[in-house]
């Protein structure tokens, strides 16, 4: 049965769909389920056993499945748990990424919505916007929560993140100085409708040095009373952080998650595992240095410097894993060359390359943020109760999870969208 021939209905109205799957994924277990039933309504899903459905989940009439699909793999919707919605990711010229920039806030705003829609095709269930100034995230979680909402994929946005004047960031981030108080600050985030707060702490990887050059913006004080301040008006927090020192900090902060985390070492990844902060390690931007290192004239000493960054960064991935640090695929969508939606697979791709393996790399993507971020809608796992937002392949992602990139049918509130090999990705 070719993906582009299977019957699998439309969940309209009260319809009830009934499949019958080869293997299923649920996201979180780390179990691989075979020959099981899945039940969905175009709401969420009603029923997963490997025992057939009792007849209270099922429609009228039914008594076998709609669909039977021995050969194929479901799994969750996908979530990509670091993106910068506001930003084209795979525009490649500087200049363009320049001038693209220079548009208003609605413009860039119907940029973004267009690139969010398109996201449905490649299987992304949510995404965690990490910021921008504009209100673009924002406006994009405003419309998720709205009753004329589009078919499109949950979002939630800390709106501007935190820094400080002067210091890395101020292209997505308005300065902590502006306020009274760190507190302030966050309190402001939050009545300006901030889904949870983004702290930049430290600056950005020196390529040519091969290290964090810069002293971290914020002390674990400062992090520490706006963790409180955020926990205390039910928000979490991620902390852009890279270099020890860093990441030191945002540790004794008490952060939710750290983004990025480039030179994290040992002991910390430790202390992250007990104290439950979450790591997003955002492979792909560092990779894409390399991958464009012509374009952006990387001379060959400073290709060598982000390889060796990249091993680092695998080993502590691995470690990670090794200890039980909650680890999640967060792609960085938006940066240069990261095109949204291709760049969260990218990033599985290079997870499991980095050793983490296919499981790990899918969990990853799915029950790991949907467990551990607190959205406001259950998604991310095929569990009675969640979205029904999930991924059909005859291509097992546990053979690689390079697979998904092959034709997929994606059900998306109880939706049919089949997807080829090369989905529409101007754009993104």
């Amino acid at each position: 049965m070719d993906e582009m021939e299977i019957a699998i209905p439309t969940a309209m109205g009260e319809r009830r769909v009934w499949l019958r799957v080869g293997t299923l994924l649920d996201g979180v277990s780390g179990r691989i389920f075979r020959d099981t039933h899945v039940v969905y309504d175009r709401r969420e899903i009603l029923f997963v056993g490997e025992d057939g459905p009792p007849v209270e989940v099922l429609g009228a009439g039914q008594r076998i499945p709609d669909v039977h699909l021995p050969d194929w793999t479901l799994l969750p919707g996908l979530i990509d748990a670091h993106t910068h919605l506001f930003l084209e990711g795979g525009e490649l010229d500087g200049e363009k990424r320049a001038a693209y920039l220079q548009q208003s806030p609605a413009q860039l705003l119907e940029r973004a919505r267009e690139r969010l829609e398109k996201l449905v095709r490649l299987g992304i269930a949510g995404v965690r916007d990490a910021g921008d100034k504009d209100g673009v995230g924002l406006a994009l979680s405003r419309l998720c929560a709205s009753a004329d909402r589009p078919a499109m994929p949950y979002v939630d946005s800390p709106g501007a993140a935190i820094h400080h004047r002067g210091r890395y960031g101020g292209f997505m981030a308005e300065a902590v100085e502006d306020f009274r108080s760190p507190r302030e600050c966050v309190e402001a985030r939050v009545r300006a409708g901030a889904d949870r707060i983004k702290l930049i702490a430290t600056g950005i990887i020196n390529f040519k040095k091969g290290a964090v050059t810069s002293e971290p913006q914020m002390g674990a004080e400062e992090i520490g009373e706006m963790v409180a301040a955020a926990k205390s008006l039910g928000r979490q927090t991620l902390a852009h952080a890279s270099g020890d020192a860093g990441i030191e900090n945002a540790i004794e902060g008490w952060v939710d998650s750290i983004e990025h985390g480039f030179f994290v070492r040992d002991d910390q990844l430790a202390k992250m595992r007990d104290r439950e902060i979450a790591w997003a390690p955002t492979f792909v931007p560092v990779r894409k240095q390399v991958e464009h290192a012509e374009r952006v004239r990387w001379d060959a000493e400073t290709v060598s410097h982000i390889e060796r960054i990249l091993g680092g960064h695998a080993a502590s991935l691995r470690r990670a894993h090794e200890l039980g640090v909650t680890i999640l695929a967060g792609s960085d969508a938006g940066s240069y060359g990261v095109a949204h939606g291709v760049g969260l697979l990218e990033e599985l791709e290079l997870m499991e390359g980095a050793g983490l393996g296919a499981m790990a790399a899918i969990h990853a993507a799915t029950g790991a943020p949907s467990q551990r971020l607190v959205f406001r809608e259950k998604f991310g796992q095929v569990r009675p109760g969640f979205r029904s937002r999930f991924i059909l392949t005859r291509h097992s992602p546990l053979e690689g999870v390079a697979n998904l990139r092959k034709p997929r049918v994606v059900i998306f509130d109880g939706a049919v969208v089949e997807a080829g090999e090369k989905p529409d990705t101007v754009g993104l």
